[in-house]
Parts: C-alpha cells; structure tokens; sequence
C-alpha cells in the first residue's frame, strides 16, 4: 500500500515513518492528550488525516524546540481552533524534503524492522530507477534519514541497525552480480581499522563501477596493516580509505601518517582519505600524498599511471 490509497488517509506505521515518531508516542500523545483522533477502519486498525499529521508534527517541533508536551498539544490546538499558523500540509513537507515516496516507504519498513519488506521495497526502486538514480534518489536520502533519527533517538539501535544491514546485502549483492571487465583499472575500497561503516565505499564502488572500473572492498574493520598488504599485492590504480568517525585515529594516533608514508612510498597509485571521521581529524594535517576529499567527482580524476602513460 502507499501513502495515499486511502483517499488521503495514513495507517499508523506510515505516520510513524513520516513523523519520526514512534507508534507508541503516537498512541501515548492521542490517548493522553487527545491531540489527534484518528478514524477506525472495520478491521479496528487506526488511520490517519493529514489533519492529524501536521498537528503530530506541529507538536514534535514545538517540544524540540524546549516546549513542554502538554504546553505544544495545548498551543497546537488554539493555533487550529483560531486557524492560525496552519502547518504546511502533508505533500508540500514531502516536497520541501526533496524525498521520493519510495524513501518514506523504506523509513516505514525499517521503522517496523521489517527485514523482507525493506528488500522487496529496494528491489522495487532499484528497477523503476536504474542503478545511477537509485543511488543517489533512494539509498543516499535513506541513510541520511536513518542516520538523523538514530541521532535524535527517534530510532532505536535496532531500528537503525536493520536498516543499515539490509541495504548493506543489497549493495553487496549489486556489486556482486555487477559485469566488469577483466582488464580494466582496479580500485580498492578500504575501511581503516576500528572503523564499521562500509556502506559509503560500497556506494562509492559501484559509482566507479559504472564508469568501468574493476572493484575490491576491504570491509569493516580490517587488521591492522591488511589494507597495505593488499594494495602490494593488487597494486591498484586507486585507493579510496574511509573513516566515517575519528576512532581509527584515536585509536592509533600513527595510523594518517604511516598511510601517508606508505602512499608516498606508491607514488604511481592515487590515495584518497574521505568520510566525515576521516576529514575532521586530517583538517589541519600535512600530507604528502594522500588526497582528503569528500568529493565523489574528485576521486574519478584520472589516475597518475594513466597520466604517465604507464599501463594499469
């Protein structure tokens, strides 16, 4: 079902994923508070107005901003009874976000932990967008979304953890069924050691798949030295490093450095360093010849052996 099968009306999961509120704070604020008083379809199953929803989050924003819960439901209901200061409906906040219907079906899914349906809802966007779109229209905005309610602990670890896992398999196995060829120019994706967040270099291989590029990934948390080993071993034309938290480098205070060496020691492959972890702590860090960027365009430039003229 979609978010307007019902004539405009929503069933709770699906307020839930548009709000970033939990059923049972749903349930509590309409019980307690009487904020909201949602129609009952035959089956007792609670459905919702657009009405009720911007009143949802009319509340939700009044108590992020320090409102006390009965004093934004008390606020919220004058503003409707005068008919003043009517929240923008239902659409235009999809509009305003900029997130496709697939995203809010995913956030429903996955608010739910609902393994299957998160996959038969990827399955769905990956053909009605093609890889490129699918990418950068569904899977980027999820995870922002997911990741911005697991901040805000609208989200449970759980919640967040199904989430992030079921897109991560489904990456794995897009890559996996991914047709290269065998001579084209290899690219490494590495996680730094002590850093768990995969998912952005499986993005990022793909988006260089795309472009003809053979790919490897080193996955979460490798052992220390491991990505060095590989890298003499395949002697790739880049290396992409990722650090999405600062652990890696709080951990081994040495490790930016000695990686910094060891690039320089392969002048003929290009380094890349990228993630938000990774950019903070290399701010004000001199490197030789690792490249800090959080610039998908940046690490497609061309290589230093094809610039040479060597062969890859």
């Amino acid at each position: 079902m979609t978010l307007t099968d019902i004539n405009g009306m929503y069933y709770i999961q699906q307020v839930s994923a548009m709000t970033g509120l939990s059923k049972q704070v749903i349930r509590k604020w309409e019980e307690r508070y009487e904020l909201v008083n949602p129609k009952r379809l035959e089956n007792g199953y609670r459905i919702y107005s657009e009405k009720d929803i911007n009143a949802l989050l009319s509340v939700k924003i009044l108590s992020e901003q320090g409102q006390a819960v009965k004093q934004a439901v008390d606020l919220v209901k004058e503003r409707s009874a005068a008919g003043i200061d009517t929240p923008k409906p239902v659409q235009s906040i999809h509009q305003q976000e900029g997130l496709h219907e697939h995203v809010f079906q995913l956030l429903e899914k996955g608010s739910n932990c609902d393994e299957l349906e998160l996959n038969l809802v990827l399955q769905q966007a990956y053909h009605s967008f093609g890889l490129a779109d699918f990418l950068t229209s569904v899977i980027i905005p999820f995870l922002n979304e997911v990741g911005n309610r697991w901040e805000k602990k609208e989200w449970s670890e759980y919640q967040e953890a199904i989430s992030s896992l079921v897109v991560r398999d489904f990456l794995v196995q897009l890559r996996r069924n991914y047709q290269c060829r065998e001579d084209a120019p290899l690219v490494v994706g590495a996680c730094l050691p002590h850093e768990r967040h995969e998912i952005p270099l499986h993005i990022l291989l793909l988006q260089f798949m795309m472009r003809g590029w053979r790919t490897l990934l080193v996955g979460a948390s490798p052992a220390p030295g491991s990505v060095e080993s590989l890298v003499k071993k395949l002697k790739p034309s880049k290396v992409l490093l990722s650090a999405t938290t600062t652990i890696p480098f709080e951990m081994d205070p040495g490790l930016l450095m000695n990686l910094d060496q060891f690039a320089a020691e392969n002048e003929h492959i290009d380094f890349y360093l990228g993630g938000a972890g990774g950019l903070e702590y290399a701010m004000n860090k001199k490197l030789r010849a690792i490249h800090v960027t959080n610039s998908i365009e940046a690490t497609f430039t061309v290589n230093k052996r094809q610039k040479e003229g060597t062969s890859v």
